[in-house]
């Protein structure tokens, strides 16, 4: 698929494509190029799901094919990838990745895929004592570590299974735990892929509060310039929320389990 041009790819190898940025762009300093080619490409994806009609308004996720699943990641990936760009006026990004993490959400509501004390909250704003804004916090996190155990348990029995193949190939013994290994692929990938989902729900919801953070100020360091006559944004505080921002993205990306479901170009198949 290296040789087409994005409008000649197939929804499943652009959207591959486009993963592997995101993918690479949330390990390590950003390539601005390649983050906006990124972003083209999600946005190719999304264009296409909608063409195909892939999902309902009445669905739920058990209506959702296994092979579909993975499409509901395309408003997050696009909200992480955009919130990567760089650019002096900063607001419209903000505003253009929060929207795009809201579209995520609010999909992954329809689809009863959003716990319900998450709802919850998100139905009372920001008007939670501290203790349950705490409490929910805790929640969120012990359902983040679930889902990156469960991504974890799924690489690792995949590779026991490979392992068993490969001896099994080779008519030697194979290693105690590793005999008779159920080959059920496509379980498999709808349980990676569902864990997959619910970290960029957990992640969704940490992001979306700190760009609502970030747009505040950013608006009102703009309001204030206004007042006093000036063009541009205090450079200070740029630089700072540059820093929490990255810091934020590599601390997200160094979790240990984080293992997000690959696939086989040309079969979808995981790996």
């Amino acid at each position: 698929m290296g040789g087409l041009a994005m409008e000649e790819m197939p929804l499943s190898a652009l959207f591959e494509e486009a993963r592997k940025i995101h993918l690479g762009a949330s390990e390590s300093r950003a390539d601005q190029d390649v983050v906006k080619k990124g972003c083209e490409m999600l946005q190719k994806c999304e264009d296409m799901v909608g063409k195909l009609g892939l999902f309902s308004s009445n669905e739920t996720k058990e209506d959702i094919s296994t092979n579909n699943l993975k499409y509901l990641l395309v408003p997050f990936y696009l909200a992480e990838l955009t919130e990567k760009i760089k650019q002096e006026d900063r607001i419209p990004i903000v505003k253009a990745s929060y929207a795009k993490l809201k579209e995520f959400f609010s999909f992954c509501e329809a689809m009863e895929l959003v716990p319900e004390e998450e709802l919850e909250a998100s139905s009372r704003g920001g008007s939670a004592p501290p203790a349950d804004r705490r409490a929910l916090k805790i929640a969120r996190f012990k359902r983040q570590k679930a889902a990156e155990a469960k991504l974890l348990e799924i690489k690792e029995r995949k590779e026991r299974r490979g392992r068993s193949k490969r001896a099994a190939a080779l008519s030697t013994p194979v290693e105690s735990g590793e005999e008779d290994i159920p080959d059920d692929d496509s379980e498999e990938e709808r349980d990676a892929w569902l864990a997959t989902i619910n970290l960029a729900i957990c992640k969704a919801i940490d992001l979306l509060e700190m760009l609502k953070r970030e747009e505040e100020m950013l608006s009102a360091i703009k309001e204030k310039q206004l007042k006093d006559g000036e063009d541009v944004f205090s450079r200070d505080a740029l630089d700072d929320r540059t820093k929490k921002a990255e810091t934020w993205h590599k601390d997200a990306a160094a979790r240990p389990g984080l293992n997000l479901p690959k696939f086989h170009p040309g079969n979808n198949t995981l790996l």
